[in-house]
């Protein structure tokens, strides 16, 4: 497996070690994929319609149970915390279930902070003091 984490974009992934380059997400050919040893990860983009881009990226990865098995889990970091979902077995990953999950993540993710917005917690600290060298003579 290639060194550079593949990537899902407009419904499919890509990745440089794929046949043809990409697969189409729900496809036999995906659910295989997802079965694989060698495959661990994968980037899914969050794409803010506001804006008309994408803010991010979530991290799908593959994790092995103690007692056997695999899942695939969600890792996100928003304020500072890293958010994780679990997703289910590789059957359950269907191009439904990513976007139901990166929609839930951006309805969570905190607003932008605006210019002249004064955010939660937010308190003025008074400006220091500026002493002149003639003042600290003065109290010598």
């Amino acid at each position: 497996m290639s060194t550079k984490t593949p990537r899902v974009s407009e419904g499919a992934l890509y990745a440089p070690d794929l046949p043809g380059g990409n697969i189409g997400l729900d496809s036999a050919a995906w659910f295989s994929w997802l079965e694989q040893a060698a495959t661990r990860s994968f980037s899914y983009p969050l794409f803010e319609s506001r804006c008309g881009y994408i803010i991010g990226f979530m991290t799908v990865r593959k994790e092995v149970r103690q007692r056997g098995g695999q899942y695939w889990s969600v890792y996100r970091r928003q304020a500072g915390r890293v958010r994780k979902i679990y997703l289910g077995q590789s059957g359950s990953l269907t191009a439904a279930r990513l976007e139901q999950v990166a929609r839930s993540l951006l309805r969570e993710r905190a607003p932008p902070h605006r210019q002249g917005e004064r955010g939660a917690g937010w308190r003025e600290r008074p400006m220091p003091q500026r002493v002149r060298a003639e003042d600290l003579s003065a109290q010598l």
